[in-house]
């Protein structure tokens, strides 16, 4: 059943991908193509975590594994989905506009789809989590201190920067206060930490199937520390703030919050 509903979740989220790729097409902005994965994700795997079909599991844990979907879905959806809508198009989509425009839609393309089995295989992880068999107990309860405490502290780290950048005096200076001085990217180390709520759930040694509940914290941590979240990032501070970012470089941790240098 593991497989079926992972397979699910890929072909149902292989047709979302296609259609970010179309509506991005349509709005000369391949930025929805982050707002509908962020929307496709919750919607499909919250559905997978519910599915009753030979399951084993309390319908307790799996109204949970889908509530724990649907937050976080809602939370990043209605952050991004304003932003896409009124900001000129992110510089990581519209460096793909370089080049021959007959091969622009290739190459998002090339670029949307991949999404699609990112989230399967985070399924792996939401669908063993609300699958797993016993009753509800302390795993459950250290899953929902893990989720809520990477919420708690997201929130934080973006109020921080809010009002950082909300202050005329900051223009042209680098962050560094608050969470922002044990770690340059607090806010995507605590979107991270969310993901660790599911292998608390399903990871049973006994079980060998259950390590492949760790997919989902290896998968973000991959994306948001190598792929599309800290170099993007860093690539245009170094451009935008020089050497100052570059001491901040040197005295601050990249994701995980440690003490800063001196």
């Amino acid at each position: 059943m593991l497989l079926q509903l992972v397979l699910g979740v890929l072909v149902a989220m292989l047709a979302v991908m296609v259609a970010a790729w179309a509506f991005g097409l349509a709005r000369r902005n391949g930025g929805w193509t982050d707002v509908f994965w962020t929307w496709g994700t919750g919607a499909t795997l919250a559905a997978a975590a519910l599915c009753p079909w030979g399951a084993e599991s309390p319908e307790a844990r799996r109204w949970l594994v889908a509530a724990f979907m649907a937050a976080w879905a809602l939370r990043l959806g209605l952050y991004l989905t304003p932003r896409v809508a009124s900001h000129s198009e992110d510089a990581r989509y519209a460096a793909f506009r370089t080049g021959d425009p007959k091969t622009y839609p290739a190459r998002m393309l090339f670029v949307t789809l991949p999404q699609a089995p990112a989230t399967a295989l985070l399924g792996l992880s939401v669908v063993l989590a609300a699958r797993a068999p016993g009753p509800v107990g302390w795993r459950d309860a250290l899953a929902v201190a893990l989720f809520l405490g990477a919420i708690w502290g997201e929130g934080v780290a973006d109020g921080q920067m809010k009002r950082f950048r909300g202050d005329p005096a900051n223009r042209g200076q680098v962050m560094d206060r608050g969470l922002w001085g044990w770690s340059r990217h607090p806010n995507y180390f605590f979107q991270w930490l969310g993901w660790l709520a599911y292998p608390a759930i399903a990871l049973d040694p006994a079980r060998p199937v259950t390590w492949l509940s760790l997919a989902a914290p290896a998968v973000m941590f991959g994306l948001l520390r190598y792929v599309s979240g800290v170099p993007p990032l860093e690539d245009a501070m170094l451009k935008s703030r020089g050497d100052a970012f570059r001491s901040y470089q040197a005295r601050t941790s990249v994701f995980f919050p440690l003490p800063p240098k001196r």
